[in-house]
């Protein structure tokens, strides 16, 4: 049987550029998987479960850089990151909705290609454009149907379907009903994909049912 990944992801984090670098080596090793791409909003993320974003806390954005660099130079892939960070990442998500399903994947790495890989700005709409012309898709169009109601109402929509499936970070991944969270977790795609994930339902509800014993104040 078939299985379909769905693959959560704002391009305002550097991790979702090192996870799709990785998507089409998936793909090669799972000829029959599909994947579907979910564009969502981070920041809608953030303000749901009340957590601060790596880039807000001073210690950790200066390590989620070394960090990010460390994994690109594992990966094999550029990174120079975007002009500016954080950047206002709607008018992207909003174009990699606008594109035909099929599209988005290549709209997705387009864009993601350029900040992450290339110093592209990408909060400019102008940027935008480019790089999906550069990918052979209507950039210009999509970037204009990035601003129709509807394609923002649906990239709402589907942040808060990411969140009902309990998507508290980017980039995620559901796969035979679990959630992965994170691109270093292509691993445990895998192991699920082949039937080895250790997480089992006495496993874990062994661990879940345990009682507290301190809690923070």
């Amino acid at each position: 049987m078939a299985d379909t990944l769905e693959f959560f992801f704002d391009v305002i984090s550097p991790y979702v550029y090192l996870a799709d670098a990785m998507l089409p080596g998936l793909r090669e090793r799972h000829p029959d998987l599909t994947i579907v791409h979910r564009p969502i909003l981070f920041a809608g993320l953030l303000k749901h479960w009340g957590q601060l974003g790596p880039a807000e806390i001073p210690a950790k954005r200066v390590f989620t850089f070394k960090d990010i660099l460390r994994r690109a130079a594992e990966q094999g892939v550029p990174l120079r990151g975007p002009a500016s960070h954080p950047f206002n990442p709607l008018t992207a998500q909003r174009a990699i909705l606008a594109a035909a399903p099929e599209q988005r994947a290549a709209a997705t790495t387009a864009i993601a290609r350029a900040g992450w890989a290339e110093g592209a700005e990408l909060g400019d709409p102008a940027a935008i454009v480019a790089a999906l012309d550069r990918a052979g898709l209507p950039g210009a169009a999509l970037v204009a149907r990035a601003g129709d109601p509807d394609i923002k109402a649906a990239l709402v929509a589907e942040t808060e379907q990411a969140i009902a499936l309990g998507v508290f970070g980017v980039p995620s991944f559901l796969v035979r009903g679990e959630l992965v969270w994170g691109q270093d977790r292509v691993r445990d795609v895998e192991a699920i994909l082949a039937g080895r994930d250790p997480v089992t339902p006495d496993a874990i509800d062994r661990l879940l049912t345990r009682p507290a014993s301190a809690n923070r104040r």
